[in-house]
């Protein structure tokens, strides 16, 4: 009888009758060499069907050429497959004292604005606007953690207090201070991470998260010209009412009712986003009804816009947290990640009171 041909992996062999090695009797395989198992007996054309010449069945998946993960000893290999993310727990107390927050934002930043007179009177209220910079500046830096921290929170400070007085010092009240501000503020912090040898290859990097922080804390002190510009106050209160109205109504919901989940990672439900915005102006439309000049339709309209962008500012900074945890990144300040929320979504609402006053408030 012919033997079976042993270098053939794809090939038939049939098993000894004394019950033996197949292999025993191949005289080519050298010390050392490894070899594929051998192959059940069947019709050639079944045993190559998952591979080429047999080589997916023998040696290349070890469970029948079918190409799942396994492991040396052709079990599948589970570790391999993707696991179901489990949801972050939602923690109602926590969204309790967001929401708490949240309304002590509204509450001083709208009473400080009532209660800013013309010239030196204002100060008050432009110490108050310092005060949620400071926070904003401690929430963000230790969020976003940019390369060269001290110094983009060091720039970022002096940027607040320049800002302010750029707000309260010319004669004619404008944005265009504040944006000079900006510039030099955003330029400075890129020139003290260039002075810094370890932290000056991470530039690129770090640029995105310096220039939100700037431009956060230049927002707030937009509100001290508003309350320069005619009916700018009243802007203030219907447009921060909405933001505020919007941001509690929606954790409230959280603590509630956190459903439907918008991402297992996210802690945040879509119940609370979208009837937040829907209160929020609810509450700037009746505002409207009562505070001159405005009217319901005109209340109604920047309180949709106000509400709306706040509410997408706060759940976007709870995605970009969930972001870095995945990414195994360090856990930040408790306090810090918890605030950035609601301070990022004051920082947008600001500017939007400024050009509403401007577009349906002002006259000529």
């Amino acid at each position: 009888m012919t033997r079976a041909a042993s270098g053939t992996i794809g090939g038939v062999f049939p098993r000894p009758a004394d019950g033996g090695d197949p292999w025993a009797a191949d005289d080519d395989t050298r010390p050392g060499q490894r070899v594929a198992a051998p192959v059940p007996p069947g019709p050639v054309a079944e045993q190559s069907s998952s591979g080429f010449g047999g080589l997916g069945g023998a040696v290349g998946t070890g469970s029948g050429g079918s190409g799942s993960a396994t492991d040396r000893d052709g079990e599948p290999d589970h570790d391999a497959e993707h696991e179901p993310i489990e949801p972050v727990p939602i923690r109602r107390l926590l969204s309790l004292a967001i929401a708490g927050f949240a309304a002590l934002l509204t509450i001083g930043l709208i009473f400080g604005a009532q209660t800013a007179g013309p010239g030196p009177a204002r100060i008050p209220y432009a110490i108050v606007i310092l005060g949620v910079q400071l926070l904003f500046v401690l929430a963000w830096t230790m969020a976003m953690r940019p390369p060269a921290l001290l110094a983009v929170a060091t720039v970022s400070v002096a940027v607040s207090a320049a800002a302010d007085v750029a707000a309260l010092w010319p004669d004619v009240a404008s944005l265009a201070p504040l944006g000079y501000v900006a510039v030099g503020g955003f330029v400075a912090a890129v020139l003290a991470q260039l002075l810094r040898r370890t932290d000056r290859v991470r530039v690129t990097e770090s640029l995105g998260a310096t220039l939100m922080i700037i431009v956060g804390v230049v927002a707030f002190a937009s509100l001290i010209v508003l309350t320069r510009v005619v009916g700018g106050t009243q802007a203030i209160t219907v447009c921060l009412a909405a933001t505020g109205v919007a941001l509690v109504v929606a954790r409230l919901l959280d603590t509630v009712v956190p459903w439907p989940r918008l991402a297992p990672q996210v802690p945040r439900g879509a119940a609370g986003v979208v009837l937040g915005a829907m209160v929020g102006t609810l509450a700037s439309a009746v505002l409207g009804s009562y505070v001159y000049p405005f009217t319901p339709a005109k209340g109604a309209m920047v309180g949709l816009v106000a509400a709306g962008a706040a509410g997408l500012a706060d759940l976007g900074a709870n995605y970009v947290e969930a972001g870095r945890q995945m990414a195994g990144e360090p856990p930040t300040m408790w306090i810090a990640r918890h605030m950035q929320g609601p301070l990022g979504g004051f920082a947008l609402a600001a500017p939007i009171a400024y050009a509403m006053s401007v577009w349906f408030l002002v006259p000529g």
